[in-house]
């Protein structure tokens, strides 16, 4: 390679991919290791599907990432093709020649990373340059497209990504975070005008952007990496891996559907997931964990689910994902939950309210704090900052849920604990509830359950929650911190005539005592259990 320069794929230390910082927490760069590791999953199982044949010995299989950030899936797929392909080539330059013109394909999802993306492919941020590896391109982007896409705006929102106009109608100075793979009705005819007619991928790979940037951060941002694994099925490859955030299986803000479409699609064959999304992505933090899936287009079935806490790997173990209507990450807690369910009991969520029970947002402050009802006042439950506070309201200004105000009810925390499972693996799930008399309401802070019959009924309700089993139950459903309606819908209701142990929800349900040790070992005590581990 007398003109070019020298192929660099191999032996580079440190590998500066290991080094770069992540754009955001939205959009994260792959470590290489982890990379391989999904690159391993999909070379075996085309292995399994092909007579054992290697996949990277394969010089007519396309591979497309259609979110190319840091290049990383593309520059270690041309690593691998690189050594595979030795004998159909023997010749470097011809070989690196074909991988890189005719099975590596990308999509930038900004200028900046599919710059990024060439530099580690080409070894040149342009295909053409003197000093790419491939003499086979005409143009600055080779096989790895970025153009300036524009959002499509609607009554103030994209309608391909849900994104505002208001933070994202920003000029031409800066990126639109208008994903082309993700902002075209008709993908196909997308990737052919992108590549050429006739482009059928057999792999499709990355690890799309999680959620709209600019939307202010958190919970209230919206996902949109449901809408790259659509699009990448509606190409139909041979075969889809892709690394998403876990808060799908359980809950994430609008993503019933595609939670439901996942569990319903029996192509999706492997499913690796971490707790901690730590383990695979060292310097980043997402809520919820981190996983990733094998679609198989021509080989449907069960699915081998993989499930990495804290440094313990629980599997394979082979899941029918839609037994349930979200995913129970341990097969371990879905054997427990089977027992529990055999009773066909009625669910405490029918008891609880929605969010903002009475119509007092969080930040309502139009209250005597720390005063007694006097009049026709009532109580009111809040927070400041961190503190309970409580104080007195005009009865008048409740609109809502008026049929729980002057009965004995249970206020539920919102904010419950998340990462602290993630961290140590041991989580209380729940903050301690709230025993709210008649002539009361609370704000936006909590959940309002109800209505019991008496003091004595309400105290009951308080104990069973505070049980470690009930608290188990809700963790199923709940994939971070906050706890709505929804996360008690396999709590089942009991009889609320005594205060309820876990040992006679053991009993009830069969939990042995294997059961129990794991049941213990996951949630930590609370109320009068945790009294009692400190006696």
């Amino acid at each position: 390679m007398s003109n070019q320069a020298s192929f660099g794929l191999r032996g580079r230390n440190p590998d500066v991919l290991t080094c770069i910082a992540n754009l955001s927490n939205d959009e994260v760069f792959t470590p290489p290791e982890f990379a391989n590791q999904m690159l391993d999953e999909l070379a075996k199982a085309w292995a399994e599907a092909h007579a054992g044949a290697n996949l990277w010995s394969n010089k007519a299989v396309r591979f497309l990432d259609p979110c190319a950030k840091s290049g990383v899936f593309l520059r270690e797929i041309t690593n691998r093709l690189t050594e595979g392909l030795v004998d159909e080539f023997p010749d470097l330059r011809d070989r690196v020649d074909h991988i890189l013109s005719k099975q590596v394909f990308g999509i930038g999802i900004t200028n900046l990373t599919s710059m990024l993306a060439r530099r580690s492919v080409y070894c040149s941020k342009h295909a053409n340059s003197e000093h790419s590896i491939s003499r086979r391109f005409n143009s600055q982007d080779g096989n790895i497209w970025f153009e300036r896409t524009k959002h499509t705006w609607s009554q103030g929102r994209c309608v391909f990504c849900g994104a505002s106009q208001q933070a994202m109608d920003r000029g031409d100075s800066l990126e639109t975070h208008a994903y082309a793979f993700i902002h075209t009705e008709n993908v196909k005819s997308r990737v052919a005008e992108i590549f050429g007619d006739n482009m059928q991928f057999d792999v499709v790979i990355g690890n799309p952007p999680y959620q709209m940037s600019g939307g202010g951060g958190g919970t209230n941002d919206s996902p949109i990496y449901q809408h790259f694994v659509r699009q990448a099925k509606a190409l139909e490859p041979r075969y889809l891996c892709m690394v998403i955030p876990s808060r799908w299986m359980a809950g994430g803000r609008g993503l019933g559907d595609f939670r439901a479409e996942f569990l319903g699609d029996n192509h999706v064959r492997k499913l690796v997931d971490y707790e901690n999304a730590k383990e695979p992505f060292p310097t980043v933090g997402i809520g919820g964990g981190i996983c990733y899936f094998l679609w198989d287009r021509e080989n449907p079935g069960s699915c081998e689910s993989k499930y990495h806490k804290n440094g313990e790997v629980v599997g394979p173990d082979e899941r029918q994902l839609d037994e349930f209507d979200v995913f129970v990450r341990d097969k371990r807690s879905v054997d427990i939950l089977r027992k529990v369910l055999k009773f066909k009991e009625p669910m405490f969520d029918g008891l609880v309210s929605g969010d903002t029970p009475f119509g007092l947002a969080t930040n309502f402050s139009a209250y005597a704090r720390d005063s007694d009802p006097v009049g026709g006042q009532i109580r009111i439950y809040a927070n400041k900052g961190t503190k309970r506070v409580k104080g007195a309201l005009a009865r008048e200004g409740i609109r809502k849920n008026e049929h729980l105000i002057d009965v004995w009810k249970l206020l539920l925390p919102v904010a419950g604990s998340g990462r602290e499972r993630e961290r140590t693996g041991v989580d209380v799930v729940l903050g301690p509830p709230i025993v709210a008399e008649p002539g009361s309401v609370c704000t936006q802070t909590y959940l309002a359950a109800g209505p019991f019959a008496s003091e004595a009924e309400v105290q009951s309700a308080e104990s069973y929650l505070q049980t470690r089993l009930a608290r188990f139950l809700v963790s199923l459903r709940k994939p971070a911190q906050h706890v709505f309606r929804g996360m008690y819908g396999w709590v089942p209701i009991q009889s609320w005539d005594r205060q309820w142990t876990d040992a006679e929800l053991y009993k009830k349900y069969s939990i042995s005592s294997r059961e129990q040790k794991y049941i213990e070992a996951m949630i930590r005590p609370m109320g009068a259990s945790a009294a009692s581990q400190n006696d």
